[in-house]
């Protein structure tokens, strides 16, 4: 607990918070860390929100600007801080668990985490986002200071550009208002957690505000040997120049160190290992150490209205990552003899000091955006402008790879060997990635019913990479339209129907070491998407959604070149059809549930490879699903019983489906209990995940090229008090 007293102190002298992203001359009391009455759980699957309370009824992700769900032809789904405080989460895996549709994709324990949606994994260098602008995705985003996480699931060309299939997640930050909150908490494994909120408006008018947030965390993990710590503080402010114009600023510094846990890999190329545990470090070698992580993101915002129908802002930021690898890493076998990436048939593998120190990421980006509402006749337009410019670079050295003994994933005890002593080489930049876009939208409204929306994004890229020499390794300049279309039909008031196109621009990924055409980097290629849905809020408490979708992209991959070898290509299509349903909101006035189904056929075809087409891809579930519930007693007022259960279908391991892992039903229960204490507001909570403390693979993603297999954790009870002061 040494580092948690100067953080004390720290947190003590700050104030307040700001939400960027919000209509500019609005400011709204931060009700959502106030829950006195508050009956919540997380969002399963929402793209809609009729219910009131903590549910979340809009989200600017989908858009420029907060639009109610109803009206988005998208599916989104929103996550609000009660929700994420509900749930105990710590971490972006903790929050997105129950939406079907969202799968951690190497998501190591100690590492930074990815994500796949709808069976495409998410692109670090463009997915990730905080109030609009994309941020370094190789980070751990802290939650504290996070108002709601906006997910945007499908193609994302004309709100992101340059952006995988699977869509984007968006991270908005809290708003000023007069806060004092602490919060402290534990878990069975002996985890520490302190994190303050401390807001306060001031000025003749209120019209200036700050926020700080901040946050100790102490990590026990359930893994042997993997321990860490995380500082987290943040710092927003807001002034309400006048009645039409705006200015916030927001910035958030996390400090995160915990040794890594590496994950599986197939036994023989075709075998899920059996009879491990969730609790292993694959070779604890005493020279490892932790993986450490600081992070940086800033922005700012200007918000102006020019008239009742016309206002813009202007809003830039930087983030920056800098991660810091120092290893043993098990992968492969055999490297002394007939190299093989994956495991060997009797569970051996090759060690490697790995380490690559100073790896930084930093992405910066600016917008100008200008919205307006007109007629034009009997046609209601409601237009959208805007101009967008980012870059992002890499600076890294190669670092050190090299092999230097064996371990097995059965061995009682890991033999203790010694590190190569090799030297580092210099880091150098290896990426420089700039994008310019214009953008438009028009919402035309027709009649009571009726609405299009059409827009666009014109891209220009231009990409170089580079080797250690200084050598252009790849000079990649593209420019490109992503137009997006959709018809609205509303048959009445609470009901909206939707069909829509969308296209997008993803990057092409790297060959692996161990491929014949390594380090080639495959060209850009457009992914395209058909989507079709229904919201419906039953009533101001309860929604209902449903959406069909279709998307294809080009296929790449490792084809087998018939001696042994594999060169990594791009062709034939993928092609991920899907159903999507969800349900959420008060069912009675005590009982809450939320319930997400998704159904996802994921195949490839013209692969050139005819042992991998029509099969389902790697890492995707063709079923997956999930039920909440949150239950007020009547008889205790104050007191609610919540329940949670997640299934997975099977996934497939490798992409001719040879090796699968099983499916499974994972368990979760809990309870929050709303009282005061000094006459102040006191929230408990007491949640226990897997419950029955399931065994089963979490992720079977793939990364660099090579796949890996993940435990998911066993059980885990957690236990916070907050007070509000």
């Amino acid at each position: 607990m040494k580092r948690i007293a100067p953080l004390a102190s720290t947190l003590m002298l700050t104030l307040a918070g700001t939400s960027l992203g919000l209509p500019a001359v609005t400011r709204a009391a931060d009700t959502s860390d106030n829950q006195g009455q508050d009956q919540s759980l997380p969002t399963i699957n929402v793209t809609a929100s009729g219910a009131t309370g903590t549910q979340a009824r809009s989200a600017s992700v989908a858009g420029f600007d907060d639009a109610p769900l109803l009206d988005t032809p998208a599916s989104v789904s929103v996550v609000t801080s009660a929700q994420m405080k509900d749930q105990q989460s710590r971490l972006l895996s903790d929050v997105v668990k129950n939406d079907a549709s969202i799968n951690e994709n190497y998501a190591p324990v100690g590492y930074y985490e990815n994500f796949s949606i709808r069976g495409f994994t998410l692109d670090p260098a463009s997915a990730y986002r905080v109030n609009g602008l994309t941020v370094a995705g190789e980070q751990t985003i802290a939650l504290e200071n996070k108002e709601q996480v906006e997910i945007i699931k499908g193609l994302a060309g004309l709100q992101g550009g340059v952006l995988n299939a699977g869509g984007l997640v968006n991270y908005v930050t809290k708003r000023p208002a007069d806060v004092r909150s602490v919060m402290l908490g534990t878990d069975s494994n002996g985890s520490r957690y302190l994190s303050t909120d401390l807001g306060v408006l001031f000025g003749d008018h209120k019209q200036f505000g700050l926020r700080v947030n901040a946050a100790h965390e102490d990590i026990n993990s359930y893994v042997d040997y993997s321990n860490g710590y995380r500082d987290f503080a943040s710092l927003a402010a807001a002034w309400d120049i006048s009645s039409k114009a705006r200015l916030a600023f927001n910035i958030e510094y996390q400090k995160k160190a915990q040794k890594s846990v590496a994950g599986y890999q197939l036994l023989g190329g075709t075998t899920v290992p059996s009879g491990v545990s969730p609790t292993t470090m694959l070779s604890p070698q005493p020279w490892v150490q932790p993986v450490r992580i600081d992070s940086l993101n800033f922005n700012t915002r200007f918000d102006l209205e020019f008239n009742d129908n016309w206002r813009g802002y202007i809003t830039a930021g930087r983030s920056r990552a800098v991660i810091d690898d120092y290893l043993a890493f098990p992968y492969g076998s055999n490297v002394a003899t007939v190299f093989s990436p994956t495991f060997a048939a009797n569970g051996d593998y090759d060690v490697y000091d790995y380490r690559s120190p100073d790896d930084t990421r930093r992405n910066d980006e600016a917008q100008a955006v200008v919205q307006g509402k007109f007629n034009m006749g009997a046609l209601r337009h409601g237009l959208t402008l805007g101009l967008t410019m980012s870059r992002r670079v890499i600076d890294k050295s190669d670092g050190i790879s090299i092999p230097v003994g064996t371990g097995n994933i059965y061995s009682p005890a890991a033999a203790p060997l010694a590190p190569s002593g090799a030297d580092i080489p210099a880091s150098y930049r290896n990426l420089d990635s700039r994008q310019q876009a214009m953008l438009f939208t028009d919402r035309v409204q027709f009649g009571e019913r009726w609405e299009v929306l059409a827009g666009g994004r014109q891209v220009w890229l231009k990409e170089k990479t580079y080797a250690a020499t200084g050598a252009t390794t790849r000079d990649t300049d593209r420019n490109q339209f992503l137009p997006q279309l959709a018809l609205i039909y509303k048959p009445q008031v609470n009901m909206s129907l939707y069909g829509s196109y969308a296209e997008t621009l993803s990057m092409g990924t790297a060959a692996a070491f161990w491929q014949t055409n390594y380090p080639t980097i495959l060209p850009p290629s457009v992914a395209r998407q058909l989507e079709t849905g229904i919201k419906y809020d039953w009533n101001k408490d309860l929604s209902f959604t449903a959406a069909i979708f279709r998307m294809k992209k080009a296929y790449e991959y490792p084809q087998p070149d018939g001696a042994g070898g594999f060169k990594y290509v791009q062709q034939g299509k993928q092609t991920h059809t899907g159903l999507e349903l969800g349900a959420a909101g008060n069912v009675t006035k005590q009982l809450r549930l939320a319930a997400s189904l998704a159904f996802i056929q994921a195949r490839a075809d013209g692969t050139g490879t005819p042992a991998y087409d029509d099969k389902q891809a790697v890492n995707v579930p063709r079923l997956r699903g999930a039920l909440y519930a949150d239950y007020a007693l009547a008889a205790l007022p104050g007191l609610n019983l919540q329940g949670s259960w997640l299934y997975s279908g099977s996934k497939s391991a490798t992409r001719d489906g040879s090796a699968t892992v099983p499916s499974y039903h994972i368990f979760n229960t809990g309870l929050r209990y709303q009282t005061r204490m000094g006459g102040h507001p006191t929230t408990v909570r007491l949640t226990v995940d897997n419950v029955f403390d399931k065994r089963y693979w979490k992720d079977t993603g793939e990364s660099l090229g090579d796949s890996y297999l993940h435990l998911g954790a066993p059980r885990l009870a957690r236990l916070s008090v907050q007070y509000d002061f």
